[in-house]
């Protein structure tokens, strides 16, 4: 439950982009989860899944224009449009002749359905009460695991035959339900109209606040750095745990489906869980206990066998479910109403681009017979430096108004 009641409106907006998170995770899950299937059957090595997962990952810089969209000409518009143009061009996957073209179209797709989900969390922030945006983002990441899990629980198709991993990219285009519903049904946020409103009454003499907003530099460059250091290690652990899985542990599709899908359900709880509590008890002391423990426990799971590792995958899973809503909201909490999904594209962009360094990197290690544990557990320590950082140089955030939090917001005339 939240901390504070929601309002029809909010209830009606939450619901709409929880159903957007379906295709969005969809799209963002579908190329990690088959990779190592296409790979098979175009015989690529562990270091060419590395560097095209690279390639995949550099094609975020996609979803920079369109954010920059989402900030000039509304959240709704950049929402429908990329609720129906990412499944699209996502299913494009199966189609492919070669590991290359499978790169290529997820190259294109993969960005529009990281756009979707940057613009979903800033519209939730705008519209969630001072006390339910981190829970409200819980909720949505609830949505996300939904949305990835018919993509884990689509993996068994490519067990069928060396080329019938295609099929899970079919499945992808089910979601244009959503978009349809999205198209019909979802408002534009009272921000951004507010933000209009002050656009249109401004004069040659008088410029808003508001309207001329700059992204905070230190605020920005800070986020980053997080956001590098943590997906250095999340990047890696999700790229490469169907392999180990496969290749180590000897498991079937199906079983990889398994493992992957009861190891992930405890971590819905913990997303739950932890948005309640950085709504009640603050971001910080949350983020720095569970951002470190629960990386070293998921790398711990590479080292592991048996009962041994699934116990270690699903308590690290927790963990990281315990911090997801503290640091997303993070990200858009900090950031002017004019500059918002810009600066979250930046961030989301960079975190990405830096995560490809860890991706390359161990695949390298790997192919020269590093072990997967140590691997894994040499990355941890990025979240280990990244709980340092929210300690020392983040801002409490819980119970403030983001008119608080961006002072130049404050003309906004929000209804």
């Amino acid at each position: 439950m939240a901390s504070e009641p929601l309002t029809l409106r909010q209830r009606n907006v939450l619901w709409l982009l929880w159903l957007a998170c379906l295709p969005a995770s969809f799209v963002n899950t579908v190329f990690t989860q088959t990779a190592t299937y296409a790979a098979a059957e175009f015989d690529v090595s562990e270091r060419g899944q590395g560097f095209a997962a690279a390639i995949v990952r550099w094609g975020v810089v996609i979803a920079l224009p369109f954010a920059f969209s989402a900030d000039r000409f509304g959240r709704r518009k950049m929402i429908v449009a990329m609720s129906w143009l990412a499944p699209i061009v996502a299913s494009l996957g199966a189609l492919s002749p070669s590991f290359g073209f499978l790169v290529a179209t997820q190259t294109i797709g993969r960005p529009l359905g990281i756009a979707l989900s940057i613009f979903i969390v800033v519209f939730a922030t705008e519209e969630m009460g001072t006390n339910t945006r981190a829970w409200a983002l819980s909720v949505l990441a609830v949505g996300n695991g939904v949305g990835a899990g018919s993509a884990v629980g689509a993996l068994p198709l490519a067990g069928i035959s060396d080329s019938s991993w295609r099929y899970v990219y079919v499945v992808g285009l089910v979601w244009l339900v959503v978009a349809v519903v999205l198209t019909r049904s979802l408002p534009e946020t009272e921000r951004f109209l507010a933000l209009q409103d002050q656009e249109d009454h401004e004069t040659p003499t008088h410029h808003s606040s508001a309207v001329g907003a700059r992204i905070h530099r230190d605020r920005l460059w800070l986020q980053i750095a997080v956001a590098v250091l943590t997906n250095i290690f999340i990047a890696t652990a999700s790229v490469f745990q169907i392999r180990y899985l496969k290749d180590v542990r000897d498991y079937s599709a199906t079983l990889v489906a398994i493992f992957t899908t009861i190891t992930a359900i405890p971590a819905s709880i913990g997303l739950m869980i932890g948005g309640r509590i950085a709504d009640l008890r603050g971001r910080k002391n949350l983020a720095i206990v569970t951002i470190p423990l629960g990386a070293i426990l998921i790398a711990l799971s590479y080292s592991r066998g048996s009962y041994s590792m699934w116990i270690s995958s699903i308590f690290g899973g927790i963990c990281l479910g315990l911090a997801y809503p503290a640091m997303a909201v993070f990200r858009s909490e900090l950031f002017p109403t004019a500059k918002r999904n810009l600066a979250s594209a930046i961030i989301t962009t960079a975190s990405l681009i830096g995560g490809s360094i860890g991706l390359i990197g161990a695949g390298l290690l790997l192919d020269h017979d590093i072990s997967y544990g140590t691997v894994m557990m040499g990355l941890a320590m990025g979240p280990v430096l990244v709980a340092v950082l929210v300690f020392v140089k983040y801002p409490e955030t819980a119970h403030r108004r983001l008119e608080e939090l961006n002072p130049e917001d404050n003309v906004l005339q929000i209804l």
